[in-house]
Formats: structure tokens, sequence, C-alpha cells
């Protein structure tokens, strides 16, 4: 009995240590891409910094006061939600985080009276909100582990097209901010209309006003006009990195502790196991003790113990026919 628990504790053993090796692999993995996507983020930056900058001095210069991407409607009646989750799991609570935060949002719009429409970014938002009775409108997948700038096109640009042609009113975005690699923030912001606080405060560190003292050509909102699509792409391009890097740091931990649990288990499991063979080999001592001493008496010649007589005897010895 010993020895099968003992057989089967092995195998328990030998399967959580092929998991381990699993899950350190990811972790290894998960912990190069990060540094990855941190670069891809700071390379990025610039040419984010640089847009923005531009499409200020055109708003100073008097452009895009009437832009579409620009103009609040007067009355919201259909809400666009993007959520940014990914095409995989395995990475703690990373998913579910940024999924209930756009699923809150798009509750509250619910209760305002509003109609909704979720643009969703990564197999696991379509699988948890298809999975609720939700109307997806626009899924896009494979673009979640390293997005490129085309990828966030194509997404801002099925946005933008929704909103120019009046079907949605507001677009919101819902994403993981990477902060750092013990810190990612979900985030909810509005994608369209582009806030004109955004393009148009001044952050230089002196509070001086921008001045625009440059000469256009086309004038300020045919460039304004091709530029704000652009912007959009950028910070939904930002978005879906910080999204990215914030995944494999989730990942990174969530494997980390997997390995150590799986570790954990191994230690528990090898004690149970040494426990059953000191039980078997214990029994085994016994029996063979046992049975030494049952050849020792024996061999000696010594009355059994034991009445293996036809015939019993009285008190006095004197021997009765039990017949």
């Amino acid at each position: 009995m010993a020895g099968g628990k003992e057989r089967v504790l092995r195998r328990r053993i030998k399967s959580v240590e092929s998991t381990k090796k699993i899950t350190r692999a990811m972790e290894l993995i998960s912990a190069s891409r990060i540094v990855k996507s941190q670069q891809r983020v700071a390379a990025a930056r610039p040419y984010s910094e640089q847009i923005t900058e531009v499409i200020r001095n055109l708003a100073k210069a008097g452009a895009g006061k009437t832009h579409p991407l620009l103009s609040e409607r007067e009355t919201i009646n259909k809400v666009g939600i993007v959520v940014i989750a990914a095409d995989r799991g395995l990475a703690g609570g990373y998913n579910s985080a940024v999924i209930r935060a756009a699923e809150r949002k798009l509750k509250e719009h619910q209760a305002q009276g509003r109609d909704y429409s979720l643009i969703l970014v990564g197999k696991k938002a379509s699988d948890y909100f298809r999975f609720r009775g939700y109307r997806v409108d626009e899924l896009f997948t494979g673009m979640t582990d390293q997005p490129r700038y085309e990828d966030a096109r194509q997404v801002a640009e099925a946005v933008m097209t929704r909103f120019n042609e009046g079907d949605l009113d507001l677009v919101e975005l819902a994403y993981t901010q990477f902060l750092s690699l013990g810190t990612q923030t979900v985030r909810v912001r509005r994608f369209v209309p582009i806030e004109a606080a955004a393009i148009t405060e001044d952050t230089h560190a002196s509070g001086d006003t921008l001045q625009a003292d440059y000469e256009y050509e086309p004038d300020p909102d045919a460039i304004l006009d091709k530029l704000l699509p652009r912007y959009a792409e950028a910070r939904l391009f930002a978005a879906m990195l910080d999204a990215s890097a914030s995944e494999h740091a989730a990942r990174q931990r969530a494997m980390k502790s997997a390995t150590d649990n799986a570790e954990e288990l191994i230690k528990v499991v090898a004690r149970q196991m040494n426990r059953a063979r000191q039980e078997s080999i214990t029994n085994e001592i016994m029996e063979i003790v046992g049975g030494a001493e049952a050849l020792a008496q024996a061999a000696s010649g010594s009355e059994d113990l034991l009445i293996d007589q036809p015939f019993a005897r009285d008190l006095l010895g004197v021997q009765h026919d039990s017949h």
C-alpha cells in the first residue's frame, strides 16, 4: 500500500517539475519582452511629442475650431468603447482589470440611456463580452503582443470613420498604462473627440505662451485636417505599447508566482513521499523481524504457546479424549 502511494507521489513530483520548467521559461520570455516594450515606448515618444507640438502651434494660429475631431456633440446618443486587452491569458489579473473597468464605464453610459458600441483589441476581451451577451461591433486580434503602428492605424481608422459618419458621438479608450515593472494602472480616457486642452495647453516650464510666428502652406486648417488623424493614431499606438508592456510585466509576475508555488508544492509532496517510503521500510523491517523470530522459535523446539493438540487437558494434567 505504501509502495503504491510512493509511486503516485513520485509521478506527481515529476508532473509539477515539468510545469515548473514551463512557467520558468515563460517568466524569462516575458522579462525579455518587457525590455523591448519599454524601448519601443521610449522610441515612439518623440514622434508623439513632436506632432502634439505642431498641432499646438496650428491651434494658436486659429486652426481647428470647427474640425470634427475637436468638436463635441451637443447630444451623446451612442458611445464607443475601445478596450485593449490581450490575446492570451496566464497574465494574472491583467485582462480582468481592464475588462471590468470598461464594463463599469459601459454600464454608466447605459444608465444614462445611451447606446454603446464595443471595439475590442484582444481575444480575451472578445471572449468576456460575448460570453455575457454584449454586442461586439469590431474585433482586432493578433496585435497585442508586439503592436505595430500599422495596427494602431487600422484600429484608429475604424473608430474615426464611424465617428465622422455620426454613428458614434463619443469614443472612450480603456487600457493599462505601464508605469514601472511593479506598477501598472488601468485607464479609461476619452479618445475622440480630442480634448482641446490636450493640444492647446502650454507645456513650457516658464509659462510663456507659444507664439504662432510661422507661415503655413497650405493654410493651417488644411494641415490640421491631415495631422489630427495622425495624432489620434499616435495616442492609440502609445496606449497599445503601454498595454503590451503591462501584459508582459503581469505575465512575468504571474509566472514567477507559479514557479515559486511549484517549488513549494514539490517540497510538500517530497515530504509526503519520504514519509510513505519510511512507512514502507518500517513495515518490511517488521515483517523480516517477525519471520526471523518465527524461524528461531521453530528451530529451538520450544513448546508452542498456541494450543494445536486435538485433546484437552484438565488442571491435573490428565488427558481426555474430546470425543
